[in-house]
């Protein structure tokens, strides 16, 4: 009898270690993937002929780390599966996350083929995923933050995550005028002349904004990442 409760007691406890191990498996794979993730993307997208170390690799480059978030995200699937709300926020991460990794060899593609419409419009479509990607993260992030015993953790966490959210919608609308106002210079002339102008250093405007969103996400993980090992070991 008492052999008998002492499995029942340990085995959940056990799952809940694994599932906790997973999740902040998953955490990691995320702080250390986006970083990677926008720096490879660049650097695929404004490759030059000089930079043949990363033009060797072909397509793999972005696919490997768009891959690594996909990773991260199905790690934390493992944590609190009978949990709806949470369940849906991080399965529309995934599915965004795999829209990421199937639009990621175009940025390659789009390289060596800039004059092809297609890729230059798989590649938009990519820069737009990847900005719904960033916001619904940071909503995936406060959904696990409350399911964490940390009230300041929740109360930072939703306050970081509206002000990200806000960020990223704000970059989307700065980064579809951009576009249109580059492709189209007639519809506001003295709008479209400047932006005519600035040509593709625009691009690199839209890059430096994302930045702050994104450190803000980064440090949302470590602090998340932080408070599970705390109490892991805590307790």
């Amino acid at each position: 009898m008492t052999e008998e409760t002492r499995t029942t007691g340990t085995e959940p406890k056990a799952e809940l270690l694994r599932a906790l191990g997973r999740l902040v498996r998953g955490l990691s794979a995320l702080f250390w993937g986006l970083p990677a993730a926008l720096i490879i993307c660049v650097m695929t997208a404004v490759a030059t002929p000089g930079m043949e170390m990363l033009r060797n690799f072909g397509v793999l480059p972005p696919m490997i780390v768009t891959g690594w978030l996909v990773y991260g995200l199905w790690q934390l699937g493992h944590f609190q599966k009978q949990e709806r709300i949470w369940m849906n926020a991080l399965d529309r991460a995934k599915w965004l996350a795999l829209a990421n990794l199937g639009l990621s060899p175009f940025l390659f593609w789009w390289n060596h083929r800039q004059e092809e419409m297609f890729f230059a419009v798989a590649v938009e479509i990519l820069a737009v995923c990847a900005l719904f990607f960033l916001g619904n993260l940071n909503l995936v992030l406060y959904r696990l933050s409350t399911m964490l015993p940390d009230e300041n953790l929740r109360e930072e966490t939703r306050h970081f995550t509206i002000i990200n959210r806000v960020l990223v919608l704000g970059i989307l609308l700065f980064g579809i005028a951009f576009s249109l106002l580059v492709q189209h210079p007639g519809i506001f002339p003295y709008a479209g002349r400047f932006f005519s102008v600035v040509g593709p250093s625009g691009l690199w405007v839209v890059l430096f904004l994302v930045l702050l969103p994104l450190a803000i996400t980064l440090a949302l993980i470590w602090k998340i990442k932080e408070v599970i090992l705390d109490s892991v070991f805590g307790a």
